[in-house]
């Protein structure tokens, strides 16, 4: 007798793996509230408060900013943006070189003094370019740079890594005056060349900062081209303390100079613009008053 034809049986059906878990969210690239306050309404009052600045000894006339950086960070556009955000337009009278050429080097060959104004008035500090620093024997010397901190370099001395200057050269001042020595030295780090910066310009400044510690003369850095490192800060500059990445380039500024937190400053210097802006100008206005006052609290003590 003809059955019906049994079916074959049906694998056993297999569950379904499980799904990988999601990915956890990015985590946000900015705090909840700045860090660091920045009075931010507040330009005029801060270029009020620095034109009408008091040293601490009324027998000198302005205090000396020395500006130091390898080549490219920005050293003679800071000088160049700050006396823009006096001058209300963009000034360019530290000439400066262009930091993406294919070659890079010092754009500074000559120690010269830089006054800033505001209209006809000459304000009460000054700044100092010198060579930038380079790898190897290019570039500004240590030598010359510590002596330019004890005021020993003449205005007009022509930079020789080769040779720095010394006791009896044309370009050596030997006995200096209060206001040739340097009252306040500033780092100038580019915030998009932190991470891989030759080590040999690292040991440079270190051992810059060393001489400048035991002469008991206060340190500062600007970290500049803050705008090439975070996209936050590009498209709006009042986000510079609520970016987390600027904070990390700031740390790592700190930790390669030795330089305390309290005394980095991030800023944008005037770059391609063709007209100042407020907030560009609030963060040179903020970085100047805290050097001038540490440089003058410098003047103070060696009355």
């Amino acid at each position: 007798m003809g059955g019906a034809e049994s079916k074959p049986l049906s694998p056993p059906s297999r569950p379904s793996p499980p799904s990988p878990p999601p990915s956890p969210p990015k985590p946000p690239p900015e705090y909840a509230a700045p860090w660091r306050t920045t009075p931010w309404e507040d330009r005029e009052h801060l270029k009020k408060t620095l034109m009408e600045f008091q040293l601490s000894n009324p027998n000198v006339k302005y205090v000396r900013i020395l500006v130091i950086g390898d080549v490219g960070a920005g050293k003679s556009s800071f000088i160049n943006s700050v006396n823009s955000a006096f001058q209300e337009r963009i000034t360019t009278e530290a000439l400066a070189d262009n930091a993406a050429a294919p070659i890079a080097r010092s754009f500074t060959k000559i120690y010269r003094t830089f006054n800033i104004r505001s209209g006809q008035s000459v304000l009460p500090f000054v700044f100092n370019d010198i060579m930038g620093l380079e790898a190897g024997e290019s570039g500004a010397q240590p030598d010359d740079i510590v002596k330019a901190l004890k005021g020993l370099l003449k205005e007009g001395y022509k930079f020789n890594p080769a040779n720095p200057v010394s006791d009896g050269d044309e370009g050596f001042r030997c006995d200096p005056e209060v206001h040739e020595q340097t009252f306040c030295l500033v780092y100038i780090m580019a915030a998009d060349s932190v991470s891989r910066k030759n080590p040999e310009v690292i040991k440079k400044m270190v051992d810059i900062r060393k001489k400048a510690s035991e002469l008991d003369i206060p340190q500062v850095i600007i970290m500049t081209r803050v705008d090439e490192i975070c996209p936050l800060v590009k498209g709006n500059v009042r986000k510079i303390y609520t970016s987390k990445k600027i904070k990390t380039k700031m740390e790592e500024c700190s930790i390669l100079i030795g330089v305390p937190m309290s005394h980095i400053f991030p800023v944008k210097n005037y770059h391609e613009e063709i007209d100042t802006a407020s907030d560009i100008d609030v963060l040179l206005l903020r970085a100047l008053t805290q050097i001038v006052q540490i440089a003058n609290d410098k003047l103070r003590n060696v009355q």
